[in-house]
């Protein structure tokens, strides 16, 4: 008669294939690409801007996932044949627990000099909130965006700057992740905001997170893409990866109201002359309003801000 294994045998849990590569900032956008087409079903990236650090050497980690060993081991052979500088490698990690790892980095911290960022775990009443500071509940889940990565912060800081100009206006935020960027823009006097993203399982987070907030009225979530958005917005966010913002440039402009302002994100250094010269040559036209940065050279991250012409 054979046995069952207890269930804190660690042969009885859940095993998940992960492949590792290190590269450089320049390639991410590239190789992340080939992973997708090589079968993951999602790649998580790790630099100086993101939560859980990459390395110290000044390059990004690239952490893939996939659905079985065999397919991850696949990615890695093609990989190194496409690259043979770099040095791909299978990574297993065994249980559930890395879920919610994360967490135990995620406490509450500055987005802006005027809003505050606190996980629901950590209680209000510890959080030391600066005069005149705003704080915004946020459980990203698994869903990009908890407002620590340069990305996201730089999109913020412009909406803090143009608080004036946001007041009463409606926003597109594609790509909406968390929804950190709707909330900011809501916290800043947007009057409502129109959000999407590409993943389905992003809009449950982004209801529960408008719920802790108190603002579930005043925005909409849904899933799909720019092709599925009516109208125009005085306001449009983008907080993508240039790779994804290149294809829909002329959709993603044509969205904006004239007279309206377009943010874009997810952008490196090296991409910012090629990204403002081709939103700024459309069939809608736009003109550059401001570029802010955070980080040097070829690991720099960019925002890019422009505005349509008013008819």
């Amino acid at each position: 008669m054979s046995s069952s294994r207890s269930a804190s045998d660690p042969e009885s849990e859940p095993r998940y294939p992960f492949v590792h590569v290190e590269v450089q900032p320049a390639e991410e956008d590239e190789i992340s690409a080939a992973f997708f087409e090589l079968g993951a079903t999602g790649v998580e990236v790790r630099d100086d801007g993101t939560l859980l650090r990459g390395p110290a050497t000044g390059t990004v980690l690239l952490v893939a996932s996939f659905d079985d060993h065999e397919t991850a081991q696949s990615a890695c052979t093609d990989l190194r044949e496409a690259a043979p500088h770099l040095a791909p490698r299978v990574e297993e990690v065994i249980g559930d627990a890395w879920r919610d790892a994360w967490k135990e980095h995620f406490e509450p911290f500055s987005l802006t000099d005027r809003i505050v960022v606190r996980p629901p775990w950590v209680p209000l009443s510890s959080v030391v909130v600066p005069e005149g500071s705003t704080v915004l509940e946020l459980e990203p889940g698994r869903a990009f965006g908890t407002g620590l990565h340069a990305t996201t912060s730089l999109v913020a800081a412009c909406l803090d700057r143009h608080e004036a100009q946001l007041r009463g206006s409606v926003v597109l935020d594609a790509g909406t992740g968390s929804g950190i960027l709707a909330f900011v823009a809501l916290r800043m006097g947007a009057a409502s905001v129109v959000a999407f993203d590409v993943d389905p399982d992003v809009v449950e987070i982004v209801n529960e997170n408008a719920e802790r907030n108190g603002m579930t009225d005043r925005i909409a979530a849904s899933a799909g893409t720019i092709d599925d958005v009516d109208g125009t917005f005085p306001w449009v966010l983008a907080n993508i990866e240039a790779r994804v913002l290149d294809p829909i440039a002329e959709e993603l402009a044509a969205h904006v109201a004239p007279g309206g302002d377009l943010v874009l994100s997810g952008i490196l250094g090296p991409e910012e002359e090629r990204m403002v010269a081709r939103y700024t040559s459309l069939r809608t036209p736009l003109e550059r309003v401001d570029v802010t940065r955070k980080g040097d050279g070829v690991d720099a991250w960019v925002c890019i801000h422009l505005r349509r012409c008013a008819a």
